[in-house]
């Protein structure tokens, strides 16, 4: 499907090159607003990468595993980075017949290159995440008698996690029900062997009304920098309505605070993307 149209008669907002140049006005918020209001009549749209999405219909299920990878690595910043900085932790938390959970492992990149780096280890490592279509896609990835890490389809909500030293969650806690994400993070503090560690990246909001502002427009023209088009930025927005429910830095400290980990460190940040370190 081609980008959205954003002419004035769908979007109200000019030509592209106009558009753009709402990005470096004092209120970039604004061309978000008006972004938001392209071609709502329509019903599946484009956000890039081969995907399509009705309004506040965000999925992974589908076909989106198939491109997901490179949708999500031009979408978040330093997102290999992020992946590196979960491998070089893992030095100090897995050991020798530790069990590792990648909490929603999407396709299981992460979850593939932290079994490499242990492998010497006999380490278990294990990737969970709701969505068939991605547990598929990331057993697929091996070949049949080829050691590899454990694949579950399960919603960590539900099931019972094992005793483990080190747990990963990238950009996954956002996406489930806030009434119940307390519950999360309990589990996962207590299923950590003292001493353990959850790695937690998340999307986060800013702290007040005019930095949320600022992040918003700086977020925009990263994604336009990352060759992503106005119509297919302003899809995803849309698509993710009610789905994706980002807390602030301070509500997600909050959430690690009152499961019990008491020692808390950023670890990484770029704009409105936060990775956090706890250790139990």
């Amino acid at each position: 499907m081609r980008p959205l149209d954003l002419g004035t008669e769908n979007a109200g907002i000019g030509s592209a090159s106009e558009a753009l140049g709402a990005l470096h006005s004092p209120d970039s918020a604004a061309l978000v607003v008006r972004l938001l209001s392209v071609d709502k009549r329509s019903g599946v749209t484009s956000v890039g990468d081969g995907i399509s999405v009705d309004a506040s219909r965000w999925t992974f299920e589908g076909t989106v595993a198939n491109t997901f990878d490179a949708h999500v690595a031009r979408s978040v910043p330093l997102y290999h980075e992020s992946h590196q900085l979960a491998l070089d932790l893992s030095d100090y938390f897995v050991k020798s017949e530790s069990l590792v959970y990648d909490i929603g492992c999407s396709t299981g990149s992460l979850t593939r290159l932290l079994f490499e780096k242990n492998r010497d280890k006999t380490t278990s490592i294990v990737g969970i995440d709701p969505v068939a279509e991605m547990i598929d896609f990331a057993r697929n990835q091996h070949a049949a008698g080829v050691p590899s890490p454990e694949f579950v389809c399960d919603d960590v909500v539900a099931m019972t996690l094992s005793r483990s030293d080190y747990v990963v969650m990238f950009y996954t806690l956002q996406f489930i029900t806030p009434a119940v994400r307390q519950l999360v993070v309990d589990k996962i503090y207590n299923s950590l062997n003292w001493g353990g560690a959850l790695v937690l990246f998340e999307k986060v909001r800013a702290p007040d009304a005019r930095f949320q502002d600022l992040a918003t427009g700086l977020y925009v023209e990263y994604k336009l920098r990352n060759g992503f088009e106005l119509g297919e930025t302003a899809a995803k927005t849309r698509s993710l309505k009610g789905v994706l429910e980002p807390f602030s830095s301070q509500g997600n400290l909050d959430l690690l605070r009152r499961a019990g980990f008491s020692d808390v460190m950023t670890v990484s940040k770029f704009i409105c993307f936060e990775g956090f370190l706890a250790i139990k």
